[in-house]
């Protein structure tokens, strides 16, 4: 018999969740029945395949639902049980009665698109409970004859090749079919054969191809949309043993059925959806979207090159290492161990059914599927962060209550291989051009940061979705703590107030709510500059010049990251309304009945909700369990609350497929801080400095010293510098000087100590200038290492020009000595 799993592997894949009588230690993961790696490798796209449709639908079930395995085997009891949780409450539901004109009756009539669509998908939860094995729904043959006879009626009702596209075509051509599909193979052979020829029909009406989408032939699909699509005709063709179809999903993913490879989704991009060089990844032409549509994008296209494999349409691609470097580069500095950062998550965030820990797992599993038909430099990397990041979140969202038995079997084989040693906790410091994004990691805490531009949306609204996501990229700060790992996915979303996010500046008008039907709202402000200059692992400069949507409120915005301090800085903040505006410095999510210790200058403040107060006079702030906030330029106009607020997820979201309709009022305490800037402010500022993970002695004694130093804060120049090394960051919004800086019109700059010298970073994250010169009262006698965008001139006062044109607000970098 095998060896049992370690208690310690087990611990960490249960999580201590479940103790389900009878349920014993078994076996160990169940081995792959296939392997891409050993597939081997075509000659020519139109080769012979390797394996035969049945091999190919076999392996596709596997892919779907996980191999062979022992039921017994505690480690799998979470996935279980979920299953077949899910899938008991939809059987109990069905309408199974004679004359039924509807599979579930609160899903009628079938004639609609939200209804059929959802109704497929429920039937697909069905099937995978029945072809679970532990499941109550396994192998019973009652519920396959159900399920077979539900997609018949939804075909002759509803979604066929004779119907009218009416609503949502996300519904006709991509949720439907994938649905249809993926439940016709796990029970193929139960499905009689004129009813398969008939749903092959209704799916090759509404996804012909990747390329096209049938409501408007003249778009072509990009990211994730193409890479569903692709999969629905790799399923169309083995299960339909259509080779055509199988190239038609290779030829999908290169991009090179219609348009000559110009949207592959094996490619970097500069524009519009996909992935960029630096990081980003957007979609939806303008909205950063790692979470959900880009782990769609990468799960997707990481299946569609699995089902491929050793057919017809074997992927051959020489370019799918971008796919392989998207891991690393575009999706894992978002992932906080088990939770994927909502700054990347779109209208997203209001979806109460998949939340950071939903998009975390996905990712997870996505990660180990590709990585099984991936090169060994790569698996081995990503094998390491999959066991640091499923280790190190287990105590609060154990992988396996999210997992699949496929996904959770693959992680289950990572954590007993005692050659995988799990990777740490990343740190460094990183700035994100293409999608307005700024990000700091540390051994102890995440801080991340919003913005926004012409370039990229503020925020994104529509198929009811986000209905109050307004200040999304107005400057939005997001601290995540090992400690707090609840803080925005416990009721976050539809209890905060949406007027004070951290980190921004609004006008404090009533907004409308808007509900869009069809379409998105997207909001691409007027604002030029977003984004900054990063440089190592430890310093950064990000600003945005803040152009109020509806408003007269412009404010000049900017952030410094430091080691383990980050400071923000607000300058000629102006409006002409009438109205207050107020900049949030923190607004904490405390959880039901949290009452963590308020200290300002040292002295407890009130512990119940409703502690409000006039903070002028502070110097420091410490909120207990997750650090300090020193006010070095005074704390006029600052405000403190505690307060219990209440809403539901209705309020945020109301699409009929994504959770909408959850009208449970949920309540939340919060401690907010914020600055009162008056009615009409006319250049007001603010300072503060956040310190992540600070207790009240260290914040005490960093606000009495002088290790940061506020140089400069006007509507001309952003600056402060560190006493204690001498690194000096500011963000120029026209030519000026600060400190030993001075700079010819707009950049941001960092100057950063190194043992031998110093480095220098600069930017221009407007985009408007073909070249900067910078200036340092510093002498340098050397160029070490320099970008070859950069020239330098040495001496006693060091010149440093760069050549920014075309560079898309990158980072430029030089070494001195």
């Amino acid at each position: 018999m095998p060896t049992p799993p370690s208690s310690l592997n087990r611990r960490l894949l249960i999580g201590g969740a479940l103790g389900i009588a009878g349920v014993g230690a078994g076996v160990g993961g169940a081995a792959l029945l296939w392997n891409p790696r050993e597939a081997g490798t075509l000659d020519t796209a139109d080769s012979p395949p390797t394996l035969d449709f049945d091999g190919l639908r076999a392996r596709a079930a596997e892919l779907l639902v996980g191999g062979a395995i022992d039921p017994s085997d505690q480690e799998y009891a979470p996935a279980i049980s979920r299953i077949d949780a899910e899938a008991a409450v939809l059987w109990d539901d069905m309408d199974r009665g004679d004359g039924r004109t509807a599979v579930w009756s609160d899903l009628e009539p079938v004639s609609s698109a939200a209804n059929f669509n959802n109704s497929f998908r429920q039937l697909y939860r069905i099937a995978v409970g029945w072809a679970t094995p532990g499941t109550d729904q396994y192998g019973d043959e009652s519920i396959a004859a159900a399920v077979v006879e539900g997609l018949a009626l939804l075909y002759d009702g509803g979604y066929n090749e004779h119907a009218e596209e009416v609503d949502n075509w996300y519904w006709w051509e991509i949720g439907s079919p994938t649905a249809l599909l993926k439940t016709c193979v796990l029970l193929y052979d139960r499905i009689p054969a004129e009813r398969l020829e008939q749903y092959f029909a209704a799916v090759d009406r509404w996804c012909p191809d990747a390329d096209m989408r049938v409501v408007n032939p003249s778009i072509h699909e990009t990211g994730a949309n193409r890479a569903d699509k692709a999969v629905i005709l790799a399923l169309r063709g083995i299960l339909g043993k259509d080779d055509e179809k199988l190239r038609l999903a290779r030829d999908g993913l290169s991009g090179t059925t219609t348009d000559e490879g110009r949207h592959t989704l094996f490619q970097y991009v500069t524009e519009g959806d996909g992935f960029y060089r630096d990081g980003s990844l957007i979609q939806h032409d303008n909205v950063p979207y790692a979470a959900a549509y880009g782990t769609t994008l990468l799960s997707s296209t990481g299946l569609a090159v699995s089902l491929l494999a050793g057919s017809a349409g074997e992927v051959t691609d020489e370019d799918l290492p971008v796919l392989y470097d998207s891991v690393e580069l575009n999706y894992a500095p978002f992932l906080e161990d088990g939770l994927f950062m909502d700054c990347v998550y779109g209208r997203g965030i209001s979806r109460p059914q998949q939340r950071d820990y939903h998009n975390g797992a996905q990712f997870i599993t996505a990660v180990t599927q590709l990585a099984v038909g991936a090169p060994e430099e790569y698996r081995s990397r990503w094998h390491a962060g999959v066991k640091g990041w499923v280790e190190r979140s287990q105590e609060t969202f154990p992988y396996a209550e999210q997992a699949g038995i496929a996904g959770l079997d693959r992680v289950k084989a990572i954590l007993e291989d005692d050659a995988v040693e799990a990777a740490p906790r990343p740190e460094y410091t990183r700035v994100y051009a293409d999608m307005d994004r700024a990000l700091a990691r540390r051994a102890d805490w995440s801080w991340a940061l919003s913005m926004s531009s012409n370039r990229v949306a503020a925020y994104e609204m529509g198929n009811w979705e986000n209905l109050r996501g307004w200040y999304l990229g107005d400057g939005m700060t997001y601290l995540y703590l090992p400690t707090d790992t609840e803080q925005y996915n416990d009721e976050f979303w539809p209890t905060a107030n949406p007027y004070r996010l951290p980190g921004t500046t609004v006008d404090t008008r009533e907004r409308e709510v808007i509900a869009a039907e069809e379409g998105m709202v997207v909001l691409l402000p007027q604002n030029e500059v977003a984004g900054g200059a990063a440089f190592g692992d430890r310093y950064a400069v990000a600003a945005m010049d803040l152009v109020a949507d509806g408003s007269t409120l412009r404010a000049k915005k900017a952030w410094f990251v430091l080691g383990d301090a980050v400071v923000a800085l607000g300058a000629d903040i102006t409006a002409a309304d009438g109205r207050s505006v107020v900049t949030t410095v923190e607004h904490r999510n405390l959880g039901r009945d949290g009452s963590p210790r308020i200290t300002v200058n040292g002295d407890e403040q009130a512990n119940d909700p409703g502690w409000s107060a006039e903070l002028d006079t502070a110097r420091w702030i410490h909120l207990e369990g997750v650090g300090g906030y020193v006010f070095p330029s005074g704390a006029t106009g600052l405000r403190g609350l505690r307060e219990t607020r209440s809403g539901s997820w209705n309020d945020i979201e109301q699409g009929p497929t994504t959770g909408g309709g959850d009208i449970e009022v949920h309540s939340r305490r919060y401690a907010t801080l914020w600055f009162d800037h008056g009615v009409s402010p006319v250049t007001g500022t603010y300072a503060y400095v956040l310190l992540p993970t600070a207790d009240e002695a260290a914040t005490a004694t960093f606000a009495g010293g002088s290790s940061v130093r506020i140089l400069t804060n006007t509507a001309a120049v952003q600056a402060i510098s560190a006493e204690d090394n001498g690194m000096v960051a500011a963000h120029f919004w026209q030519s000026g000087s600060a400190g030993i800086l001075s700079c010819d019109g707009p950049a941001s700059v960092v100057v950063a100590p190194e043992d031998d010298g110093i480095a220098v970073a600069i930017a221009d994250p407007g985009r408007t200038t073909a070249s900067v010169t910078v200036e340092l009262d510093h002498p340098t006698s050397e160029v070490v290492e320099a970008d070859d965008t950069v020239s330098v001139e040495t001496g006693d006062r060091t010149r440093i020009t760069v050549e920014t044109d075309g560079s898309r607000g990158a980072t430029h970098t030089v070494r001195l000595r």
